[in-house]
Parts: structure tokens; sequence; C-alpha cells
């Protein structure tokens, strides 16, 4: 079988063709730019391409699968169309993967990543293998957002963007949290709610759904038609929780409570989950943390993915907890126009509460086909920066960053490198 992937640089797209290469199909894809991302798929077997063109879509093909990025007038979904190859959304051909297992979904707007990687790891250590498709890279997969188990489970990470997890058919959900993201989707709040309780109510009546209640937007259910277990920060794991765990912050002990509970759904005994999770090392690009030089100066680097306010607020009052005696300094490149415009306020409300020593605002991330120029010419960083108005929070160019933390961070301090587009490439130079 020979299956395309248009997108292949998509965290979620490039799993899936690691899957579709595990069953031994013939696997090619493409995307607009080379990445760590399509790196990682052409070393694991994947013909990459980069740059759309009708000739890399060929009349044998059995299946084309884009991206939710990918829009109707892509030239190579245009030509797929034409030669009449099925042709299916990453969310549709995930969709039916879920049918084929008993499907554990973890949902949420924060710590979905990670709390599916934590998931994953504590069903490997009871030997139940599972099948797994994150959207990151996991240290325990060998640095890769799949792992391919022999078992009836799967794990997968379930988005809310474009309502794709709509598409999946679990036995179990979590919803770790519930906040305003994606409103350039959804519009308002309360859309984003709705399509959460929408997906929860897409259990079976064997299923069940692990809700966090001290979270006041998950969805909640009087008179539930399925078993549902909840699960506390407060809870009395909480204070075990924090001295195993290895990734810091309140955020990852909730993550990790919803574990105990995935967990003992399927009767995993408890010193296995525990095992686990003190075991588990964080993923890429959240709360990653290695041990850098700026120049000759010797400092501690946390390239992170945090793009939304909440995010932001309990990544940076993790990294003070943590790092009690270092200066501080953080470098955020906020993620798309759109949500930096539909967010606005809460940025400024977060970074103006942030007891952070230095803040230095980058230019904004564009997102492939999720830019309007309207909205583009109403935001900038520049203007969030000036909004903000604290002596400590400016803003630069990207091009001169480089210089600037060299030049002015000194031995001993923290560098925080924060957002979710190409901004971990200058965490890298340290």
């Amino acid at each position: 079988m020979k299956i395309y992937l248009i997108g292949i640089g998509g965290i979620g797209v490039s799993a899936l063709a690691q899957y579709y290469l595990s069953k031994g199909y013939e696997v090619s894809g493409s995307d607009l730019v080379a990445s760590e991302i399509t790196d990682l798929a052409g070393k694991r077997g994947v013909k990459v391409i980069i740059g759309n063109s009708a000739e890399n879509i060929q009349a044998d093909f059995d299946l084309v699968v884009h991206s939710p990025a990918v829009k109707s007038d892509n030239i190579e979904f245009k030509k797929a169309k034409e030669l009449g190859i099925k042709t299916i959304s990453y969310p549709e051909a995930l969709g039916e993967l879920t049918k084929e297992y008993y499907t554990i979904a973890v949902a949420g707007a924060h710590g979905k990543s990670t709390t599916t990687a934590m998931i994953a790891l504590a069903l490997a250590e009871a030997g139940l293998d599972p099948t797994v498709i994150v959207g990151t890279l996991v240290k325990e997969f060998g640095g890769s957002n799949f792992r391919a188990g022999k078992s009836k489970f799967l794990v997968i990470e379930a988005c809310e963007y474009d309502a794709s997890f709509l598409s999946y058919q679990p036995k179990i959900i979590v919803v770790t949290n519930v906040d305003k993201e994606h409103l350039d989707y959804f519009k308002t709040f309360a859309n984003v709610k709705k399509a959460f309780k929408d997906f929860v109510l897409k259990l079976p009546e064997d299923g069940f759904f692990v809700a966090n209640k001290d979270d006041k937007f998950s969805p909640k259910f009087n008179k539930p038609k399925f078993a549902v277990k909840n699960y506390f920060l407060r809870q009395k794991e909480s204070s075990k929780l924090k001295k195993i765990l290895k990734v810091p912050g309140k955020h990852n002990i909730s993550n990790a409570l919803a574990v105990l509970q995935v967990a003992r759904i399927l009767a995993i005994p408890d010193r296995m989950i525990f095992s686990a999770l003190s075991k588990f090392r964080g993923t890429w690009r959240r709360f990653e943390v290695k041990e850098g030089k700026a120049g000759a100066k010797k400092i501690t680097v946390i390239s992170d993915y945090a793009h939304h306010p909440n995010e932001i607020s309990a990544t940076l009052e993790a990294i003070k907890e943590k790092y009690k005696s270092k200066k501080i300094f953080c470098v955020f490149q906020p993620h798309q126009h759109q949500r930096t415009f539909y967010l606005f306020n809460d940025f400024v409300k977060v970074f103006r509460a942030a007891k952070i020593d230095n803040i230095i605002l980058t230019d904004i991330y564009d997102v492939a086909g999720r830019e309007t120029q309207a909205i583009n010419k109403e935001v900038s960083s520049e203007k969030l920066a000036k909004k903000i108005n604290k002596k400590n929070v400016a803003y630069l160019p990207m091009d001169k960053l480089e210089a600037y933390i060299n030049e002015n961070v000194r031995s001993g301090d923290a560098l925080v490198i924060m957002g979710a587009g190409d901004i971990y490439k200058l965490a890298d130079k340290f």
C-alpha cells in the first residue's frame, strides 16, 4: 500500500506516517519547509519532499492524508482529487485507527502531550505494550513522537483545533483542562466548551471519562451515561508525586494524577504507575533543561513550548520555584497573530505579573494557512511589550536576540526560550 501525507512536518502527521511505516506500507510526504520533525520522519524511513508540487502525487497512491492546515486549493490536494485517490484529513485517518484499538485519548488546552507520554509509559511499564501517537518527542521512545506496540491499546493526543477530536472513537477520555484556545477556529469560548462536551459524549456505554474537577471549565455531567473517574490536585497522592516527579510544577502533578486514574481503570498496580512516573524525564520543549554556554559563560537553558498565557504562567512559576537563586532571562516568541490578537489582554496580565528578571518578546511566529492580513496589521510583539509597560519587559527582533543574550546573560543565570514556533533554534545555539 502506498500512502502520501501532505504536511509531514506536522507533529501528529509525522507520527501517523511512522505508524504506517510500522505496518509495512510505502510512505512518503511533503511539507513547505524543512524542520526537526521532517528530519525525524526522513530518518525513520519516510520519503520526505520539501515543497508542494502536483508532480509529487502519483496515480498509484492508495491514500493521501493531509494536515488540517492544508486547504482545498493546495496543489497536491487538488491533484489527488483529480486522480480519484482516496483523500482524508489527519483527524479522519487517526479516527479510523481509534476504531481498531482500545483507545485512550488525552485532550485539553494544556498538558495533553505530557499526560499522553506519561500514560504510555505507565502502560509500557505494566507490559501492556501500547501503540502511541503523541504531539511531542519522547526520550523513552528514542526521541520520537511514535511508539509501535503489539497490544490492543492505542494512546493518542486528541487536539481540539478544527474540532479534530470529534473524529475519534476512544474508550477512555482524559480532559486535563479547558481554556480559551484556538479562537481563530472556535470564535467564542462557549464554542470551545461545547466541543469538549461533545467529545466526551462520544464515549460508549462502557467508556470512562477522567475529569479534572479542579478545572472549572471542563465538562461536567450530573448523570453521565458512563463511569466517571475524577482526579483532584489535592488528593493524598499529590505529595508523593511531588517527591518522585523529575518534571517540576503543579501542572505536572495534575497531569500525573490523571495518569494514576487511567492506570487504575486498567488495573495497573500502583507500584508500577509510580515507578513509571518516577522515570519520566520530560518531553521535547516541555521544560527541557540543558546546561549551555553564552560565549564562555556557563548557563542553564530551559526550552519550553508554552504559548498560551496560562501555560506561560504555569511554566514561569515552576521555573521561579526551581531556580530561586538564579537570575532568570525569558525570551518569548508569540505563536500566531490570531492567538496573540484574541488573547492580547491575557498576555499583558501574565507578563505584568511574572516575577522574572528580564523578559524579551520577539517577533510573532506566523502559522501557514491560519493568518489573516487584517489581524496581522492589528497586533505585534512591539505593541504587546509597550502595553505591558514594565522596565524588565522589552521587544527585540529575532536577529538581535543572540547578541543580546551573549552580552547580558552572566555565568550561573537561567535562560528560558519559550514558544511553539521556531524559537527552539535559538535555544540550540546556547
